[in-house]
């Protein structure tokens, strides 16, 4: 059986070779596009965040990934689980780490890896222009008079240790933690310029999917209305 000789350069000399660059080129472009599509779609679209503290328990624990859908503007429900950006509200807006520091933990929270000093998540409680009160006589928060539901509190909690009674800006968001006696939110805020109401501008999203770790799967229910 006669193998086929390899084709030859018209010169007659050895066959030609597509020069390495070309390859590497190749998949720089490809890696290039890959994150430019990924850094549109979590810039716009969806996002991934780590969940660095056991203030949602038990919804969420810490070290948990979910993922975070970008919200319309004032498209917010009492009862959703909302990322949010606390500069100003919850964190100075300055921020005393050097650049390089800033740049690795911008770096591991881009992957997934790692949390957010200045960013947290929390549930809605209340929107513009309710009313939320603490306590009702059988202990339970009020929101425009009408006793909330709250299964979603850890188990053990009270709706809330710290009394408020504060009628929500438009604009404007009042934020807990299910696990009420280890979150700091807006009630730990009460005396501070702001007094906790979160910037509806400063909600990053809505955490709709819990994607990690994986025996615990699954979507984040959203209030009906």
């Amino acid at each position: 059986m006669h193998e086929t000789p390899a084709p030859r350069s018209p010169a007659g000399g050895q066959p030609k070779r597509r020069p390495r660059s070309v390859g590497w080129r190749f998949v720089f472009s490809v890696v290039l596009v890959a994150v430019l599509v990924t850094g549109l779609v979590r810039g716009f679209l969806l996002d991934v965040y780590f969940i660095p503290s056991a203030s949602m328990e038990p919804l969420l624990t810490e070290g948990d990934r979910v993922l975070v859908e970008k919200l319309a503007d004032s498209d917010f429900r009492r009862g959703d689980v909302v990322v949010f950006d606390g500069r100003g509200s919850f964190d100075p807006i300055t921020d005393p780490r050097s650049l390089p520091e800033q740049v690795l933990a911008g770096a591991g929270q881009w992957l997934g890896l790692a949390g957010s000093d200045t960013t947290y998540v929390k549930r809605v409680i209340g929107v513009g222009g309710d009313h939320v009160v603490c306590c009702s006589g059988d202990g339970s928060l009020t929101v425009n008079g009408d006793t909330l539901e709250e299964p979603y509190v850890h188990q053990g909690d009270a709706a809330s240790t710290t009394r408020f009674d504060v009628v929500v800006p438009e604009g404007r968001l009042w934020l807990l933690g299910d696990h009420r006696s280890a979150s700091m939110d807006s009630r730990s805020l009460l005396g501070a310029p702001g007094g906790g109401l979160v910037a509806e501008d400063r909600i990053i999203g809505r955490a709709f999917q819990l994607v990690w770790p994986l025996d615990r799967s699954g979507p984040i229910d959203r209030p009906s209305g």
